[in-house]
């Protein structure tokens, strides 16, 4: 059963977000029009830099929890995690717009930005020695701030409370990949490429990882949604 590991962890990341997608006040199942294409056009730059970490040895896959399928060196369940956690993700994400429709961090998104892409590019540079360190700081900072040169601040306070509270899930999730229920790490991080600072067991990077993932997500969903509301008022 050890094998079914990481495709549990990508079950449960989307299984109440999918059934729950059904319902009739967030009607998240009318938007996959727009998720969907984001999903794809972020899941394919994510898989890019996965696999060319995955060659250089910043991490690799432990078998003995995977099913052992692999497309481009990566295992399926590594394929599948750039569906279910942004699905999960963007949930959560349209789950917050509903029930918090005034956007209570919408004073706190400018200053996230100016503070985060100064900060993410400093850190970046003080650690050149780390791929997984600068490559992910410096690619956090380019999202953060074509996001704000595309959309100025119209979501990023929608968005920074969704991170803060996506960050629950995703300790717990990331946790047992990174070994914090077994003997063994899922994924298996090279510490010679990071900080090797940890949240439970998750490389402090990873939440700069993951505030990408999301905000690429977001922006893209984003977009996608304004162009069919456009279309259809034409229509």
């Amino acid at each position: 059963m050890e094998k079914y590991l990481y495709l549990g962890v990508n079950i449960f990341a989307i299984s109440f977000p999918l059934i729950r997608s059904f319902e009739s006040r967030i009607k998240f199942a009318t938007k996959w029009g727009s998720l969907f294409p984001a999903i794809l056009i972020t899941g394919a730059f994510f898989l890019i830099w996965d696999h060319w970490f995955t060659v250089m040895g910043v991490w690799e896959f432990n078998p003995r929890y995977i099913l052992g399928i692999y497309f481009f060196e990566l295992p399926l369940e590594e394929w599948l995690f750039f569906f279910t956690v942004p699905f999960a993700c963007v949930f959560i994400y349209e789950v917050l717009n509903y029930f918090f429709p005034k956007d209570p961090l919408k004073d706190f998104g400018k200053p996230f930005v100016y503070v985060m892409v100064p900060l993410l590019i400093g850190f970046g540079l003080m650690h050149l020695d780390k791929w997984y360190t600068s490559v992910n700081f410096f690619v956090g900072a380019i999202a953060l701030a074509v996001h704000f040169l595309v959309f100025n601040d119209r979501y990023l306070g929608k968005f920074l409370f969704a991170y803060l509270v996506h960050l629950i899930p995703f300790i717990l999730c990331n946790g047992v990949l990174t070994g914090g229920l077994t003997k063994e790490p899922v994924v298996i991080y090279n510490n010679l490429e990071n900080l090797g600072i940890r949240i439970w067991t998750v490389p402090i990077e990873d939440t700069i990882y993951s505030m990408t993932l999301l905000l690429m997500n977001v922006s893209f969903f984003e977009r996608f949604r304004s162009q069919q509301t456009i279309q259809s008022l034409e229509s």
